[in-house]
């Protein structure tokens, strides 16, 4: 991690740096402000907190457009669900320690003294970086890079289901009302290998019922049984636990 008293940057550090974003600066000026913290800069202005403002709403909009492309049946609370995760300061913290943001920072003393960098201070200099990108090379790079790092995130926010089992109920409920057990069909699949979705629908009975698309087939399932519970029940099935 860069610590000194003078904010000072070493072009090795920016390459670096570079190497890990995926993408070069025209504008070195920039990626040196999206690294250093308000703690060492000679004003706030010069530091990365307004980069910091305008990459939390460019990484809002970018999730969102994903989102709603690749989940084209998941309703507006499940997709607000999903990204309120994603975006998260936890979450972007995690990104960003993962990429090594924190061995190209610039802090001040009080901060460099430690073992660990500040979750918070870790958020801001992904959001920080992805804002540059944009300013720098536009939108298409920028959204490209929210894109790379984010789609393990969004895939494992999607799968989540915080303790529901819809597949588990859907079978309790048939085998008790009409000793029937669920079976599963896959309907299509779309996608390169690495980012496939799928679409299944639950059958019992030979009655079909709609179907749901999933990043991958478990969660596809888990969707089309909630799909039959909600036709089967008359009522909305909640998504999560209240």
């Amino acid at each position: 991690m860069a610590a000194n008293q003078e904010p000072s940057f070493d072009e090795e550090v920016l390459q670096r740096c570079e190497e890990v974003v995926g993408y070069q600066f025209a504008d070195r000026d920039v990626l040196r402000n999206c690294l250093t913290h308000a703690s060492i800069a000679s004003h706030r202005l010069e530091s990365n907190e307004r980069l910091e403002f305008l990459g939390d709403a460019f990484l809002g909009a970018v999730v969102c457009e994903l989102l709603y492309l690749q989940f084209p049946e998941y309703p507006e609370g499940e997709l607000t669900r999903i990204k309120s995760i994603v975006v998260s300061r936890n979450t972007c913290a995690k990104v960003s320690e993962e990429l090594g943001f924190q061995d190209f920072l610039l802090l001040g003393r009080g901060l460099s003294v430690h073992d660990s960098v500040p979750m918070s201070v870790m958020a801001a200099v992904l959001e920080s970086i992805i804002a540059g990108v944009y300013l720098d090379g536009g939108w298409e790079p920028a959204r490209q890079l929210v894109q790379r790092i984010m789609e393990p995130e969004i895939k494992s926010a999607a799968e989540s289901h915080h303790g529901r089992n819809y597949k588990s109920l859907l079978q309790q409920h048939t085998q008790k009302e009409l000793g029937a057990t669920p079976v599963y069909n896959l309907l299509d699949e779309q996608g390169p290998d690495h980012s496939k979705s799928f679409k299944v629908a639950a059958v019992i009975e030979n009655r079909h019922f709609p179907a749901a698309w999933g990043i991958t087939k478990k969660e596809a399932e888990q969707r089309a049984a909630h799909n039959a519970l909600h036709e089967l029940q008359g009522k909305e099935i909640p998504h999560q636990s209240e």
